[in-house]
């Protein structure tokens, strides 16, 4: 039996149920953002459906496991960081599928040849962190101005394993090493939110952004158009 405790907890895949039982999302974005086939899941929807109450993923064990607390992790978590390319296209798709689950952000389901024309877009980059070997973000750079002189954080996802663990603040260091490195123009950064993201709005404002104005996106704002 596949086990998908070790990245998602009980809530998680709960939001996850809720959302697939409203026709939210279908079931092969959910297969494919728990890692898991579609006898599994549908094992989970009746437990899930017989008792929501008491509905988990987690097991028993007899003796505790041991734990790194979160402050000794948080500093000794190192990640590596490298610029996005057409090999990346699976990377970029399960992080952002696995991320989503624990965002307030509506879903948009998103294929690789819609990352590869986000890709081939000259003022778009995006940065990947692989973290103990997986890698567990990446950072969408947006650039605007006649010289390119604003950059934006278009996105910033994190899969559920390594999120609140500084993962998200070690990719926007490096965002902004990047900048300098290969952007020298570049004299502000700004950062896109959807307002009922909380989590990410905290996150930003705890990294020094603030808040100056809003804006409203239309469904057809985000459609990727042909070359």
């Amino acid at each position: 039996m596949v086990q998908i405790h070790k990245e998602f907890t009980d809530s998680q895949v709960k939001e996850l149920i809720e959302r697939y039982s409203k026709r939210e999302v279908k079931i092969h974005y959910v297969l494919e953002i728990l890692g898991i086939k579609r006898s599994r899941f549908f094992v989970l929807l009746k437990q899930y459906k017989e008792c929501s109450n008491k509905f988990s993923i987690q097991y028993g064990r007899k003796a505790k496991t041991r734990k790194i607390s979160q402050s000794i992790e948080h500093n000794i978590i190192k990640a590596k960081i490298r610029e996005a390319t057409k090999e990346d296209l699976n990377t970029l798709k399960n992080v952002y599928n696995r991320a989503w689950l624990t965002s307030n952000t509506p879903f948009r389901p998103i294929s690789k040849s819609d990352l590869q024309k986000i890709l081939d877009y000259e003022d778009t980059v995006f940065l990947i962190a692989k973290v103990y070997g997986f890698d567990a973000a990446f950072l969408l750079l947006d650039f605007e101005g006649e010289n390119k002189e604003i950059a934006v954080i278009a996105a910033l996802a994190v899969i559920p394993r390594f999120q609140r663990k500084g993962v998200g603040s070690i990719l926007g260091m490096a965002s902004w090493r990047y900048l300098k490195e290969h952007f020298p123009n570049v004299k502000e950064i700004r950062c896109e939110v959807y307002k009922d993201n909380k989590i990410s709005y905290a996150f930003i404002k705890g990294i020094g952004f603030e808040e100056f104005d809003r804006k409203v996106y239309k469904k057809e704002d985000f459609e990727i158009e042909e070359k």
